[in-house]
């Protein structure tokens, strides 16, 4: 009987794991990883397969394109930035994402800004987000996972040495059934934001 009982215990406690690692394995948080992890191996197919460059690229262009004010506080070309991301969406989206193929593809970020050379304006995805981002900083770990139906929300956490302080950058996913994908980086407008209030505060009491 005893032996019965551990038997059933072990079978339960085999199926549990299995469960878990299952939904581990399914789940937003190791769809990122498998992204990071394409990047540092310079996978491009695995990488478009756990991050939509199109969708994310685009959306990003369209956040900044809505972020004047904070643009001319960030860059003193600012505004003028701003009128030709409006002017430009379409094309400035192709190069993004030609950007973001070519830095995974080579690691570097002299050859992505390259990439969009021939652009319409030579603007950089990777600068911009180096802005807001920041030269010396470190992720933290994820500061929260949220997940609506067939999408899920994370917070990455980063460090912003420049200001002394922490950034989370919010990472929309959407559930391809067996996998997650990466659609937009859905607060981008608001660390824009964030980032231009730090610079004027920093700027004040210099």
């Amino acid at each position: 009987m005893k032996k019965t009982i551990l038997l059933i215990l072990l079978a339960v406690l085999a199926v549990g794991g299995y469960l878990y690692y299952r939904q581990l394995r399914t789940g937003p948080e190791y769809s990122l990883m498998q992204a990071y992890k394409a990047v540092t191996d310079h996978d491009v197919a695995t990488f478009e397969r756990y991050v939509d460059i199109g969708s994310v690229t685009s959306n990003l262009v369209d956040q900044v394109a809505e972020q004047g004010a904070a643009l001319s506080g960030l860059n003193s070309g600012g505004l003028a930035l701003t009128g030709a991301l409006q002017l430009f969406k379409p094309q400035l989206a192709r190069t993004a994402r030609e950007q973001v193929r070519r830095y995974v593809e080579t690691g570097s970020a002299q050859a992505a800004a390259e990439a969009g050379s021939a652009g319409p304006l030579n603007v950089s995805v990777l600068g911009l987000a180096g802005k807001v981002v920041g030269e010396g900083s470190r992720f933290k770990g994820i500061k929260y996972t949220r997940k609506e139906g067939n999408q899920a929300f994370i917070g990455l956490e980063f460090t912003q040495p420049l200001y002394d302080t922490t950034l989370v950058l919010e990472v929309s996913m959407r559930n391809q059934g067996d996998y997650w994908q990466a659609t937009a980086i859905s607060n981008s407008g608001a660390l824009i934001r964030q980032v231009a209030r730090l610079e004027k505060q920093r700027l004040l009491v210099r």
